[in-house]
């Protein structure tokens, strides 16, 4: 057991390690020889932690949206929120975690960039890692829907309005290198007011 959790100790500091020289020097210019060299190890030894820097990046975006899905299913699953409650704390807690982790997106910003010169489209590429993601929001609002508390609104243009805030979090985040998207926090907010019905509006300002 000991032997475990020590190979995935040091797997943590590589991917710390390898984060900071993907943010310093971006993903295009970073070597497996320059990871190994920042971790004080052989490229020989790097590789029974990793085959190549694509796996390390990979594994850093897995961790991320793994550790992120887990936590908003078990809000959605809480049967002490009401739904709208369930879409406010969904969204605060991603907002958060993207700020959290703003030195793994801006990397990610960075490979999304150069992903065409590959012939890949950065949209695909997205949809393929955020489509649990959007299942999950969509799914709290179809909750929403069935319990009177959500107006009877398209689900498609109700997760597009949601996942569309997160998108511009993330923006403001890597591009404008915004210090916090707390604006965008207070315009979740309202955009989940929105979305009640009238007649819980009512009761909800009573």
């Amino acid at each position: 057991m000991s032997i475990i959790v020590e190979h995935e100790k040091r797997r943590r500091e590589i991917l710390e390690r390898a984060l900071d020289l993907f943010v310093e020097e971006g993903y295009g210019a970073v070597t497996l020889q320059k990871i190994a060299g920042r971790c004080g190890i052989t490229r020989t030894t790097l590789y029974i932690y990793f085959k190549n820097k694509k796996e390390i990046f990979n594994y850093s975006i897995k961790q991320f949206l793994e550790g992120l899905e887990a936590d908003i299913l078990k809000i959605r699953r809480d049967k002490r929120f009401t739904n709208i409650n369930k879409l406010r704390k969904i969204l605060t807690e991603i907002m958060e975690r993207v700020e959290e982790n703003r030195r793994l997106l801006l990397v990610l910003l960075d490979y999304l960039t150069h992903l065409p010169k590959s012939g890949k489209t950065p949209d695909y590429q997205v949809r393929r890692r955020t489509v649990r993601l959007r299942h999950i929001l969509a799914t709290v609002v179809i909750d929403g829907i069935r319990s009177g508390e959500i107006a009877a609104v398209k689900i498609r243009d109700a997760d597009n309005l949601l996942y569309s805030l997160i998108e511009t979090a993330i923006f403001r985040l890597t591009v404008l290198r915004r210090d916090n998207v707390d604006d965008v926090k207070q315009a979740a907010d309202l955009a989940i007011k929105n979305l009640q019905f009238p007649q819980n509006k009512l009761t909800a300002q009573g």
